[in-house]
C-alpha cells in the first residue's frame, strides 16, 4: 500500500486481522527500552537473528510490527520474505500507552498464530510478562526472566530502564 501511495513509507500502521491499525507514536522511554532490549538480546543470542520493529507475517490478514523479534537464522536475513510464526523463537512488545491493546489484541493474536512465547515489557507497572499458550507469568524488580524458548537467555527486570 505504501508503494501504491495509500500510505507514506514512514506511516506508523500495521495490519491486524484484516484492518489497518494506526500505531501510537513512539516516545523516548519506549524507544530507549526497545533499543536496550535489542542490545541485550544481540549480546546474549549470537545464534539467533534479532529484528527491531519489523513485520512478522502471521497470516494473510495480520502482519504486525513487534518491537523486538528473535528469529531462527536465515541466510537471506529475511530479505526475500517476512518471517512467519514457524520462524519466530519469541517476540517482545514494549508497552506504555499501548498496554491494553497489546495485552488484549496483539498477544492473543501472536499465540493463536502458533508463536510459543511473547514477552510484554510493561512500562506502566514496571514489569515483564511472559505469555505462552499455558498462561502468563509476571516478573517485577529484583526478579530475572528466563526464556522457555531459549534457556540461555536471562534478563533481570532491573536491567531495563523502566
Amino acid at each position: 500500500m505504501a508503494d501504491a501511495g495509500v500510505f507514506k513509507a514512514d506511516d506508523r500502521v500495521e495490519l491486524i486481522e484484516g484492518e489497518i491499525v494506526e500505531m501510537s507514536p513512539t516516545g523516548s522511554r519506549h524507544a530507549g527500552v526497545v533499543d536496550r532490549f535489542g542490545n541485550l538480546l544481540t549480546r546474549t543470542l549470537m545464534s539467533s537473528q534479532i529484528r527491531v520493529q519489523n513485520p512478522v507475517r502471521l497470516n494473510d490478514r495480520s502482519e504486525p510490527l513487534p518491537d523486538v523479534s528473535v528469529l531462527q537464522p536465515r541466510k537471506d536475513f529475511y530479505t526475500e520474505s517476512q518471517p512467519t510464526p514457524a520462524e519466530v523463537v519469541f517476540l517482545v512488545e514494549v508497552a506504555d500507552s499501548s498496554l491494553m491493546y497489546d495485552r488484549r489484541t496483539k498477544i492473543p493474536l501472536y499465540l493463536r498464530s502458533g508463536i510459543a512465547e511473547v514477552w510484554l515489557v510493561d512500562l506502566v507497572n514496571h514489569a515483564i510478562e511472559v505469555h505462552t499458550p499455558a498462561g502468563m507469568q509476571r516478573f517485577r524488580a529484583g526478579e530475572t526472566v528466563i526464556s522457555s524458548a531459549l534457556p540461555e537467555l536471562k534478563i533481570a527486570v532491573d536491567d531495563l530502564p523502566m
